[in-house]
C-alpha cells in the first residue's frame, strides 16, 4: 500500500505542491511510527480483558476497514497507458533475498548460529544477483519489472537510497533499544516509555512541516545541517543516560528526545522528496517501491544488528547503559555520514 500512496503523490502533484505532500507523507509516517509506542503501551498495559499484548496486532483491522474507507473516498485515480503485468519472477526473488537477509539476522543469535543460517546468508549474495540478471533482462525486453534497472541510473535515487539504508537502519534501532531501555533498564511500564517519545514527536511534527521551504531555499544542503541536528540530540541523550545512571527518567531524557526529533523530522521528510526528484510519473510506482523496501529492510536490519548488539551488551543494569551508548554512538556516525553524503545529492546546489 505504501509505494502506491507515494506513486499517487508523484503522478498527482508536481513542483513545490508534490514537495509539500512530500514532506507531510515524511511527516506522517514518521509520527505514526513514534505515536505507534505510544498507542501499543496504552493497549498492552490497559490488558483488555486478559488479552495482553495481542490487541497490537488486531488494532490492524479496524485501521484497515478505515483506511478502505477513506481511500475509496479521496484518494484521486491514477492509472498508467497501459497496464503493467505482474513480475513474477522478480517478486519471487526479491522476497527470497530480503528473508534470506533478515531471517537469519533476526534469530540467527538466539539460536546460536545453525547452519542454515549461515546458509541463508550466504546465498542473499547470490539472490540479489540472479534478481538483478532477471530485471534487466526484463526491462531490456520492453517488459516491466519489478525493479527496473534504469531507475538507478538517476542519481538521485542511487545516492538517495545509499543515504537512506543507514538512516533507517539507525532510526529503527533506536526504538527498539529505547523501549528496552526504560521498560526492562529503567523498570518502567510500556506506557510510560510511549509517554516518553511525546516530546519527540511534537519536535518531528514541527521539524517535518517546515521542510518544504527549507528545501525550496536551500536544496539538499539541507539536509546537512539537519543530520548536525539529529547528531547532537544523540550525543545530549547519550551524555544523559552517561552522567545520571541508574537515577534516569524518560522526563530528564526529554530534552535529548526533543532536539534528535527536530533533527529526525528535517531528514525524514526531504530525503523521500530527494530520492524521487528525478523518477518519471510513468515509473512512480517502482520508484516508491523501491524507496519503500529499502525503508523497510532498512528498518528490519537496525534492529536485527544494532538491537542484536544491544541485547548482546544488556546483561545487567550497567551492560543496559552501555548497550544502549553504543547504538547512540552508532547513529552519531550514521548522522555524520548523512551529512556527508548529502553532498552527492543532485539538489545540493539549488536555492
Amino acid at each position: 500500500m505504501v509505494p502506491q500512496v507515494l506513486a499517487t503523490i508523484q503522478a498527482a502533484t508536481t513542483g513545490e505542491r508534490r514537495a509539500r505532500a512530500l514532506g507531510r507523507y515524511g511527516a506522517t509516517g514518521g509520527i505514526a511510527a513514534v505515536l505507534g509506542q505510544l498507542l501499543g503501551g496504552l493497549l498492552v498495559s490497559a490488558n483488555l480483558d486478559g488479552t495482553g499484548w495481542r490487541p497490537i496486532f488486531l488494532v490492524n483491522v479496524p485501521i484497515g476497514l478505515a483506511g478502505l474507507l477513506l481511500a475509496s473516498r479521496h484518494v484521486p485515480d491514477s492509472r498508467a497507458a497501459v497496464a503493467a503485468r505482474i513480475d513474477v519472477p522478480g517478486t519471487v526473488l526479491l522476497g527470497v533475498t530480503v528473508l534470506a537477509v533478515l531471517i537469519p539476522l533476526t534469530e540467527g543469535q538466539a539460536l546460536r548460529w545453525p547452519a542454515w543460517a549461515i546458509g541463508l546468508l550466504a546465498a542473499a549474495p547470490l539472490a540479489l544477483a540472479a534478481l538483478a540478471a532477471v530485471e534487466l533482462r526484463a526491462e531490456r525486453a520492453g517488459r516491466s519489472p519489478l525493479v527496473p534497472p534504469s531507475l538507478l541510473r538517476h542519481a538521485s535515487m542511487r545516492s538517495g537510497l545509499l543515504l537512506a539504508l543507514p538512516f533507517f537502519a539507525g532510526f529503527g534501532a533506536f526504538m527498539f533499544c529505547y523501549a528496552l531501555l526504560v521498560q526492562q533498564g529503567l523498570h518502567d511500564s510500556p506506557l510510560v516509555a510511549g509517554a516518553g517519545l511525546v516530546p519527540m514527536a511534537a519536535a518531528f511534527l514541527l521539524a517535518s512541516l517546515s521542510t518544504s521551504r527549507l528545501l525550496a531555499r536551500f536544496g539538499a544542503r539541507v539536509l546537512a545541517a539537519e543530520a548536525a541536528a539529529q547528531g547532537a540530540g544523540l550525543v545530549i541523550l547519550g551524555l544523559t543516560v552517561l552522567a545520571d545512571w541508574p537515577h534516569v527518567s524518560v522526563l530528564v531524557l526529554a530534552p535529548g528526545m526533543v532536539v534528535a526529533g527536530f533533527g529526525q523530522g528535517l531528514v525524514m521528510s526531504p530525503l523521500f522528496g530527494l530520492v524521487l526528484s528525478e523518477v518519471p510519473p510513468a515509473v512512480a510506482g517502482a520508484g516508491g517501491g523501491v524507496l519503500t523496501t529499502t525503508q523497510q529492510t532498512a528498518l528490519a536490519l537496525g534492529v536485527a544488528t544494532l538491537g542484536t548488539l544491544f541485547l548482546a551488551l544488556a546483561r545487567d543494569g550497567a551492560g543496559m547503559r552501555d548497550g544502549f551508548l553504543v547504538v547512540v554512538a552508532v547513529q552519531v556516525v550514521i548522522a555524520a555520514g548523512l551529512g556527508l553524503g548529502a553532498r552527492r545529492l543532485p539538489g545540493w546546489r539549488a536555492g
